[in-house]
């Protein structure tokens, strides 16, 4: 496999985490590779061959922020598609981005990460977020408010 994941033959099949707390505050990573290397984004990487897509994004979170979440909603699915300067697709992801709960463990950035916070919402602009990032939290925080998180039974 192209490990860089530039220049594939087909898109490739990603999945994003839009993680609120008990707080209403969200997990942001600090990319460490391309693409978006050095830029604040959600965490979640490429699905495995067999893996389901609720499968990959657990694992995806548990490898780059060491937290636990209960994978919820569909937030939204899109096209990220990035090209060079002779209009080669350098890049080409369909990504699907779910609303998830934090249910445990503790913030530590891994995996091919730089950093790792938790935010709150009001303080997202200092994050330099991409459009349709913020734009993808946004519409995960008004389906968190929709549908509130049960309460657990011990």
């Amino acid at each position: 496999m192209n490990e860089t994941r530039a220049y594939p033959e087909r898109p490739i099949v990603g999945v994003g985490a839009v993680i609120v707390d008990e707080r209403g505050r969200v997990v942001l990573i600090k990319r460490g590779v391309e693409p978006l290397k050095g830029h604040w984004s959600l965490p979640g990487g490429a699905v495995e061959l067999g893996e389901t897509l609720e499968a990959a994004i657990a694992r995806e979170v548990l490898e780059e922020t060491a937290l636990h979440v209960d994978v919820g909603p569909v937030i939204e699915v899109f096209d990220r598609i990035t090209v060079d300067d002779e209009r080669k697709v350098r890049y080409h992801y369909v990504l699907v981005d779910y609303l998830c709960r934090l249910v445990g463990g503790e913030l530590r950035a891994g995996g091919d990460v730089d950093d790792a916070r938790v935010v709150d919402p009001a303080e997202l602009t200092q994050y330099n977020l991409t459009v349709k990032a913020a734009a993808v939290i946004e519409r995960a925080l008004e389906l968190a408010r929709e549908a509130p998180r049960p309460a657990r039974r011990t």
